[in-house]
């Protein structure tokens, strides 16, 4: 065997012309102190704030964020396995801020704040990324809230309408069906997956039992709803930091589909069209402030008013800013937000709620009283308000929810006389009697939304008193046998009340007459 030293020459010269010496420079601290979540690190003197940090412990490493500046030290919080980081452990200086996984591949799966699998899925693969705290857009960037976003809740659509881009609180007592109403929501939006109106629902759960998002996520699952869902978790048992973060990581995920819309003719991998609007349920948010007031002071942060700290409304702020409708330049994508807000007692002028009624643009008010009386949703109308009012509401629904608004408010207030035992005269009990039936006609079932022409149909023949001569006990029945006589005999007056969203001259009295034929032949249910 012949060795030839020209050939081992050369490669021997190119390897040794490859070599360089190069040094790894990264900043290094150590932790002095640790403990529930939060570390104090000597020797980062130029950290940033919010820079991300990577701790080197025994059981591999942890990621953590700077939190406090302080003269020698850095206050830090640790996401993930906080128990493992010990006195000593080094510290290094990544100098970047946090990030989340976003795009596709989080569609119907179910994560924690980081982005990490907490279902039996494969492994995400980090390709897509960005940042979880950055500036909402500005003025410019935005155009007015004006496209509905329909929740398939007959008294929400009607009275108090959300559009793509605003921000409506769902505030109640514990127990009311706050989350009803938002799982509702979600799953109402399965008519419009695949379509160029497509919406992505973000559930962010904070502070909430697992055996409560396990049935969140097995509801999603059986409505056929997980497909355009991602589910972002951070129980009860997590630590305060990923309780903090896990609002700003849904939100995150929510703004890459409501950015898509800057690329036209993106499509998703089964040819869909991209979706370029998001809706993102915070559930909730006094949570996250329990968490956030935890690391506080922890911290050592001076404590304020209910020992929250100083900065606990901005805390909320800069989260729900982020929700708009983006200008046509920007492509026209909405993320919607829908935070959740636990009262106590009924009391909305504690702190946190004060705070979160300020920031968002209407609320929806959850009442114990109406919910154990069989109102379900117990939505309390009175209270409830959306900022946005009729701009999100297609013609048709507009034009007979002011009706119903009346009808009620008329309601609830000849309905205190009537308690007094007084005698009323023909036109108030006809006003008492035609309320009583709107209150019994807004009931509804879990998870069964309805579509908005179907509300149009329900709520026109009440208003207009077709319903006045139904016992009360029989109208959801009454209104069930009258949506399906729309689905068959009348089906072409639906269509055409569905296309054109409007009750124009010419559908007003075909509408009319396909109620009145209806009655004709109805006859209730044996009981």
């Amino acid at each position: 065997m012949k060795i030839k030293t020209d050939e081992i020459t050369s490669v021997i010269k190119h390897e040794i012309e490859q070599f360089a010496a190069e040094l790894e420079v990264s900043e290094v601290g150590k932790v002095i102190e640790v403990g529930d979540g939060i570390a104090r690190i000597y020797g980062l003197s130029k950290a940033m704030a919010g820079e991300l940090l990577e701790f080197e412990t025994s059981a591999g490493s942890v990621m953590g964020q700077v939190m406090n500046l302080e003269q020698d030290t850095v206050g830090a919080v640790i996401y993930g396995n906080y128990l493992s980081v010990k006195e000593g452990d080094l510290v290094k200086a990544t100098g970047r801020l946090l990030e989340v996984p976003v795009g596709e591949a989080l569609l119907g799966r179910v994560v924690n704040p980081l982005g990490q699998p907490l279902d039996d899925g494969p492994a995400l693969h980090r390709d897509k990324a960005s940042k979880v705290d950055i500036i909402a857009p500005g003025i410019a960037g935005r155009q007015p809230v004006t496209e509905p976003l329909q929740t398939g809740i007959k008294a929400i659509d009607a009275m108090i309408p959300i559009g793509r881009g605003q921000r409506e609180l769902i505030i109640g007592d514990r127990k009311t069906g706050k989350t009803a109403v938002a799982i509702d929501t979600i799953i109402n939006q399965k008519q419009y997956w695949g379509t160029d109106q497509a919406v992505v629902c973000i559930y962010v759960a904070v502070g909430q039992k697992e055996s409560t998002v396990a049935g969140v996520v097995e509801t999603l699952k059986q409505k056929g709803a997980m497909d355009y869902t991602i589910v972002v978790n951070a129980g009860s048992s997590d630590p305060a930091p990923m309780q903090y973060i896990a609002p700003y990581a849904g939100c995150t995920m929510g703004e890459h589909f409501m950015w898509s819309g800057k690329t036209p003719g993106m499509t998703l991998s089964d040819g869909k069209p991209y979706p370029k609007h998001a809706l993102c349920i915070y559930d909730d948010l006094s949570k996250q402030a329990v968490a956030y007031r935890q690391l506080s002071l922890l911290l050592r942060r001076p404590p304020g008013r209910e020992a929250y700290p100083g900065d606990v409304f901005y805390l909320h702020s800069r989260l729900l800013e982020r929700a708009t409708k983006l200008s046509d330049e920007n492509g026209g994508g909405s993320l919607t937000a829908l935070p959740v807000i636990e009262t106590q007692e009924g009391d909305v002028s504690a702190y946190i709620p004060t705070n979160v009624i300020s920031i968002t643009d209407g609320q929806i008010y959850l009442e114990p009283e109406l919910f154990f009386s069989g109102v379900r949703p117990a939505i309390n109308v009175g209270i409830s308000v959306s900022r946005v009012g009729g701009n999100a509401q297609i013609k048709a629904m507009k034009k007979i929810a002011g009706s119903l608004r009346l009808d009620l408010a008329a309601y609830r207030e000849l309905e205190a006389f009537a308690q007094l035992g007084t005698e009323l005269d023909k036109a108030t009990q006809a006003q008492l009697d035609r309320g009583a039936r709107m209150v019994e006609l807004l009931k509804q079932p879990q998870y069964v939304p309805q579509e908005v022409v179907d509300q149009v149909i329900s709520i026109y023949a009440a208003t207009k008193g077709f319903m006045d001569d139904v016992p009360v006990n029989a109208i959801r029945e009454f209104e069930a046998a009258l949506l399906n006589h729309f689905q068959t005999s009348a089906r072409a007056v639906r269509e055409e009340l569905a296309t054109g969203k409007a009750l124009t001259d010419t559908i007003e009295p075909k509408l009319q007459d396909a109620i009145r034929q209806f009655k004709a032949g109805y006859k209730p249910a044996a009981k």
